[in-house]
């Protein structure tokens, strides 16, 4: 892994390349970038990135709220665009040279890497985050950052008069056409039917390069895992340049034309998803990141009315709105936050988003409460919020409302299923037949299981006595429940916000001592929580 500097730093040399129209010479912009060293981008892929609506994406944080808990983690969906943009030309072109056969043409090489370019161009303020809101806010859109990609797309090319240059290089209709459908793959139909309209079935290929949604390996993946490890401080081990130079297409029957790899490179895809999966369980779902997520999305819901974005239409649109205009889109990006802090007004609920953010930024998070593993595959969510509502104590003040469920899903991308299952190998002696390798064939120390789910509880309610109350209220529904017992805070209690504290434990009473001088203080007692006791 290359490191250059400062990220994406633009140089002024200029490269020749080959996609070019007939009747000039064509150049590209090297930039310098901190991931893969320095990257080449063709003209049209600059002219895409020179909009405000691709400029927005340097405020729209690659990791979300990890960065609250990585300090360095503050690259953002602008270089990690760039970025998939170059593995997109990589491996293309790798396919273009190795197999002439295919057919693959200038026109598909650059519509491959514009896809990759503007493949994240819906992404809304700190990533995935805002997708959860939107979808809690408003769930009857079913709106999706892929749709919001493919919108932002189209009004990028109309806002700034981009029409001529895609003509210039020869892009047309279908070709516009084939670069959205590599963003938002639609599902296949049940009859089997060609769904799509860019490219013909023998170019199946190309539409696993960006997005595979078969098998979960394509250039997305591999630059975000890298780019993210780099800045998280997290080592990744597996080697997407091997991944290029042994991929091949070869025509799978009964499936089509498909990117297949040696088989000498199941080890290196197991990598691979492994990388992914201690990303996500060491910071995509940390603890911490999850509840800051909690929190800002309380306050988008509370704010939801009271900060609005102006559309080209002259239209005020909310936040869960502002989707539904891209000029107001292209306006909404991290920034949010302060503008919810500056936002005028004395409504209740505005108040409350102020109240939120700034707990956010002087670390008064919602606390942790403990977590557990179910141990049936069929106990949900819902089950367990179901189980927490029946056994809050009569005559209590505690409602579901001050309760938050994490839900943790760590896998290799495809559920409880293996993905390398869904991958075609060929082998150095029989290039042009491509077979499946069970994991059995590959290692006897591969993984047994391929998902985990765990379920963390988070109070929102910073009153001692409600904590107790949900900690026995937790214990309960996880028996109820026959989930594993759960973990719940020690006798250190790292999770309770000290500044909610007056009375700290004191080594000279063993902890005995409360805030009136009687009995055990909560520090001690939650510890004595087991089902034994329930």
């Amino acid at each position: 892994m290359a490191n250059h500097g400062e990220v994406l730093e633009a140089e002024q040399e200029t490269e020749t390349v080959n996609n070019k129209p007939d009747e000039e010479e064509v150049t590209e912009k090297v930039f310098n970038d901190a991931v893969h060293g320095a990257i080449s981008l063709h003209p049209l892929c600059v002219k895409v990135v020179d909009t405000p609506q691709f400029q927005r994406l340097r405020f729209l944080k690659q990791v979300g709220t990890a960065y609250f808990v990585y300090p360095a983690a503050a690259h953002n969906r602008f270089e990690h665009s760039l970025g998939v943009c170059h593995l997109a030309g990589l491996l293309v072109r790798a396919l273009q040279s190795r197999q002439p056969s295919l057919g693959i043409t200038k026109k598909d090489v650059l519509c491959v890497q514009l896809a990759g370019l503007c493949h994240d161009l819906g992404h809304g303020p700190f990533s995935h985050l805002w997708e959860c809101f939107v979808k809690e806010a408003k769930p009857e859109k079913g709106w999706t950052h892929e749709e919001a990609s493919v919108k932002m797309f189209d009004y990028l090319i109309e806002r700034n008069n981009l029409e001529d240059e895609f003509k210039r290089y020869k892009l047309d209709n279908r070709d516009i056409i084939f670069i959205k459908e590599l963003i938002r793959r639609p599902f296949k139909t049940s009859s089997g039917d060609w769904p799509y309209k860019g490219r013909p079935r023998e170019k199946a290929f190309l539409y696993e390069i960006v997005s595979n949604k078969r098998s979960g390996i394509d250039v997305d993946k591999w630059d975000y895992i890298v780019r993210d490890g780099h800045t998280l401080g997290i080592k990744v081990t597996f080697d997407y340049l091997r991944l290029i130079k042994f991929s091949r297409v070869i025509d799978v029957e009964g499936e089509g034309p498909q990117i297949c790899m040696r088989d000498k490179e199941c080890v290196n895809l197991y990598d691979m998803f492994h990388a992914r999966r201690i990303l996500h369980r060491t910071a995509y779902q940390h603890r911490v990141t999850k509840t800051v997520d909690t929190m800002f999305i309380d306050a988008f819901l509370y704010a939801d009315k009271h900060v609005k974005y102006r559309g080209d239409d002259g239209k005020k649109y909310c936040l869960s709105d502002a989707c539904d205009n891209m000029s107001a889109y292209t306006l909404l990006n991290d920034s949010v936050i302060h503008l919810i802090l500056l936002a005028e007004g004395e409504h209740p609920d505005l108040l409350k988003a102020k109240q939120i953010v700034e707990n956010v930024l002087t670390r008064k998070l919602y606390i942790y409460v403990g977590h557990t593993q179910p141990t049936a595959n069929d106990i949900s969510h819902e089950d367990l919020l179901h189980s927490l509502e029946k056994n809050i104590p009569k005559g209590s003040s505690l409602t579901l409302d001050k309760l938050d469920i994490q839900e943790v899903r760590l896998n290799y991308g495809m559920g409880s299923q293996n993905p390398i299952e869904h991958v075609r190998f060929y082998s150095k002696s029989a290039p042009n037949i491509a077979k499946v390798l069970r994991k059995e064939e590959v290692s006897a120390m591969l993984p047994q299981s391929f998902q985990e789910v765990l379920f963390r509880l988070v109070c929102k309610s910073f009153e001692e006595n409600i904590f107790l109350e949900v900690q026995n209220t937790f214990l309960a529904a996880c028996k109820e429940l026959q989930m594993k017992e759960p973990s719940v805070c020690t006798t250190k209690m790292d999770s309770w916000p000290s500044h909610l504290t007056p009375v700290k434990r004191n080594a000279s009473n063993n902890g005995q001592q409360t805030a009136n001088g009687t009995g055990p203080s909560i520090r001690s007692a939650v510890t004595n929580l087991t089902f034994e006791n329930l």
